[in-house]
């Protein structure tokens, strides 16, 4: 049993065209199918939850209500933040042409969110919501393709609940992404 404490509810994107519906099982395929039939190989689907353009909420990885994350209850969203973490997603975060993030979040999935959100701060009030691109590793994502403490401030949720990613020196590396990025270099080489 994992039993890690439940720290961050993190939004994410399906990063698909403004309008485009997306399914349950869609969201399965992308994530555990093999990498050579499209699919990125993960051992489970990266997001608890999908919030549809009609603002239905559509359960992917059932979990219970208590303060922890067992170990059935993990979703792949955001490496470093799964075993203390839930997931929800919704369907969109990109313009029609599928080139640009775009906040497209439908009057029905913003109710739906909004309702989602508070709801699990209730439930675990010391929780910490952030977007996908605040998480520590999120280099360069635009995932969830809006601002999510400009947001939750707009719906009165507590400054106390927001995620504010740690300031860094900008031009700081750290050991792990210069060795990943010298792996990279002669791997290319």
């Amino acid at each position: 049993m994992n039993n890690n404490k439940l720290n961050y509810l993190v939004l994410h994107c399906t990063a698909t065209p403004e309008g485009r519906p997306v399914t349950k099982d869609e969201i399965i395929r992308w994530h555990t199918n093999p990498v050579h039939l499209g699919g990125r190989g993960w051992n489970r689907p990266g997001y608890s939850d999908l919030v549809e353009l009609d603002g239905d909420l559509v359960s992917i990885i059932p979990f219970n209500t208590d303060d922890f994350v067992d170990q059935w209850e993990i979703s792949n969203g955001v490496v470093g933040l799964n075993g203390n973490a839930r997931h929800i997603v919704y369907a969109g975060g990109m313009d029609t042409e599928n080139k640009k993030p775009k906040d497209t979040r439908t009057k029905e999935q913003l109710a739906t969110l909004e309702v989602y959100v508070k709801y699990t701060i209730k439930r675990h009030p010391k929780i910490l919501v952030l977007g996908h691109n605040e998480a520590p590793n999120a280099h360069g994502k635009a995932c969830p393709s809006f601002n999510v403490g400009e947001w939750l401030r707009s719906i009165g949720v507590a400054e106390a609940n927001i995620y504010h990613k740690p300031a860094v020196e900008e031009n700081k590396t750290t050991v792990a992404e210069a060795t990943v990025e010298t792996n990279s270099t002669e791997a290319e080489a």
